[in-house]
């Protein structure tokens, strides 16, 4: 089953005749960018064809890091620890931030190689990261019986609670202003003299100057239905969270082939770091090339295969009218079932890892679908094409975490503003 999302408060249930700025999709990088645009006094609307939050913002692991990103994305995420700090305070609710610390851990040489490159990448960037042995992993996070080889750990990475943090987000961009709709599809652009004039949704149409796209995994379908390309590919991931467990390891742990990371509860969210399920599809032909080198680098951490979800992808309409009814009308949310068979080698490895997990319960599972990009990095990018609309997407499973930072710098992107937030060279549409 999905997590369950905290309920927004108020939502709209009339779509307005115009506003300054449409956000299609409802999940955390669209919501921050509403409230970002509300604080500044910016009319603006955000449309979800489903509920907020209800793909992969509420499904995700919770992590917020810098460890082991691209050099060239570290600078969101470092923008983003600030911004996660001052979070419940922005928005006056809980959102289970924490500071808490992340520790990587590998058993072999060539896994702790691999940590120590990617340490060195970003020495002129100034992170707390530092390389750790095996005696300082069982300080950090006690009564360990793996025998690991060292890791890498940043004490100022840490965690928060997807089911909380969206809606507290939504919750005050309505509060300033702001404008949310759910259960309410985006089926098009309106254009007028060759820009953006608007958007038809499945309620009417919708008068606006700009728009925002952050639609996660269906991103590159509402684009291709407008004759852009955007090079994504689908993942899956599945999760457990067990019963909350009197076992009180502060630092999230990602080890070859588990992770974990503290619940608010007392919980722990699991899932089998070494093995993600690859649904094949049709875009797998399209974009194949574009794709191989990741291929070449990350097969291991691949379950590819052909099945359900090849079905359901190719009943779904690429191409249609806005008069007629949308693939985001039919599948309202994406809701893959988990694969209880990562899962449970997950928290088997973990068990022979660490004390304290033999008598986990299972409390819940869930999996979601990632949006991939050929190197990992979002797109957020103005489009040339299609004057007046903005993407922010592509957030390849590390989204959540650089949220409050890639909101901002979208809105800034959307507003076309002179100082943005950071360079957004990194996540231009034109790299690909």
């Amino acid at each position: 089953m999905a997590p369950i999302i905290k309920p927004i408060i108020n939502p709209a249930t009339s779509l307005p005749h115009a506003t300054t700025v449409v956000i299609i999709g409802g999940g955390i990088v669209g919501l921050t960018a509403a409230l970002t645009l509300a604080e500044r006094n910016v009319p603006v609307v955000v449309l979800e064809k489903g509920r907020i939050a209800g793909e992969q913002s509420s499904r995700n692991l919770g992590w917020i890091r810098k460890t082991n990103r691209l050099s060239d994305d570290v600078p969101l995420a470092l923008a983003s620890d600030k911004l996660w700090a001052e979070m419940s305070k922005r928005v006056g609710a809980d959102v289970g931030y924490s500071q808490s610390g992340i520790l990587f851990i590998g058993r072999t040489p060539a896994e702790i190689a691999g940590y120590e490159s990617w340490h060195n990448s970003i020495q002129s960037l100034n992170l707390d990261s530092r390389m750790v042995t095996a005696k300082q992993i069982d300080q950090l996070v006690p009564n360990g019986r793996g025998k690991w080889a060292g890791g890498i750990y940043t004490a100022s990475d840490g965690r928060a609670e997807p089911t909380l943090a969206s809606s507290a987000i939504a919750n005050a961009a309505i509060a300033k202003g702001a404008v949310i709709i759910e259960n309410c599809a985006v089926r098009t652009l309106a254009t007028k003299g060759g820009r953006v004039s608007g958007v038809i949704t499945e309620q009417g149409e919708i008068l606006c100057q700009e728009v925002l796209l952050a639609g996660g995994i269906w991103s590159r379908r509402f684009l291709g239905n407008l004759g852009v390309s955007l090079p994504t590919l689908p993942t899956i991931c599945s999760v457990l969270k067990t019963k909350p467990m009197d076992i009180k390891f502060d630092p999230s742990v990602g080890a070859p082939d588990f992770s974990f990371r503290k619940h608010r509860d007392g919980g722990y969210i699991i899932s089998q770091r070494g093995k993600l399920d690859a649904p094949l599809t049709i875009d797998h032909l399209l974009l194949g090339l574009k794709f191989l080198p990741a291929l070449k680098v990350q097969h291991k951490f691949l379950k590819i295969g052909l099945g359900k979800y090849f079905w359901d992808d190719l009943r779904l309409a690429r191409k249609w009218k806005a008069d007629s009814v949308s693939p985001f009308e039919k599948v309202r949310a994406m809701n893959p079932l988990s694969n209880e068979v990562l899962t449970g080698n997950a928290l088997d490895n973990l068990r022979a890892s660490w004390t304290g997990f033999e008598n986990a319960e299972i409390e819940t599972q869930w999996a979601g679908v990632i949006d991939i990009t050929p190197d990992s990095n979002p797109v957020i990018d103005r489009i040339e094409k299609i004057p007046g609309l903005t993407i922010a997407t592509g957030f390849s499973g590390h989204g959540f975490g650089t949220s409050p930072a890639a909101g901002q710098l979208a809105a800034d992107k959307v507003m076309q503003s002179d100082t943005p937030l950071i360079d957004p060279t990194p996540y231009r549409f034109s790299r690909f």
